[in-house]
């Protein structure tokens, strides 16, 4: 593994063990060369993926990318990261074991829909809201109207 600090080729493992839901390896590392120390997550890949988006544009699944955009959608919510981190792995898993390597964009989105309704609905709207591309606060009232919520409006 290279070193992120100085680019060194050769790092040594320090510790290694497997994360609290089993589903990668975490290893402490440190580099000869600078002194530094960093760590890495080994994850088990199944297939590779490619994400097909809906102007037909194809991509590699980046696990990255979908942590960073439920991460959007759940900040400053009163969310354990390790309940996060189990939603990304679920879906992750789900995606790999579905039998197909080309996976539409869409699916994706009403994967993490789906996993964020049952997580915090806060975190659910703001995703949809990104998601189903809301332009006006009408399209939020009849989003959250259509959950069975009651929307409250101040018309005075």
């Amino acid at each position: 593994m290279r070193c992120p600090f100085c680019g060194h080729d050769d790092t040594q493992v320090k510790d290694s063990r497997p994360t609290e839901d089993n589903s990668a390896i975490r290893r402490r590392r440190s580099c000869p060369a600078c002194g530094s120390r960093f760590t890495t997550f080994e994850r088990v890949q199944l297939r590779e993926l490619t994400v097909v988006k809906k102007d037909g544009q194809r991509m590699p699944f980046d696990r990255e990318k979908l942590m960073r955009s439920i991460n959007l959608a759940t900040r400053k919510r009163p969310i354990e990261p390790d309940r996060i981190e189990r939603m990304i792995n679920g879906i992750v898993r789900r995606l790999e074991s579905s039998g197909e390597s080309d996976v539409p964009s869409h699916v994706i989105g009403e994967l993490v829909m789906d996993a964020l309704a049952s997580l915090d609905p806060v975190a659910y709207v703001r995703f949809a809201s990104v998601y189903r591309n809301f332009r006006e606060a009408k399209d939020f009232e009849e989003f959250v109207g259509s959950l069975g919520g009651i929307v409250e409006r101040d018309d005075k």
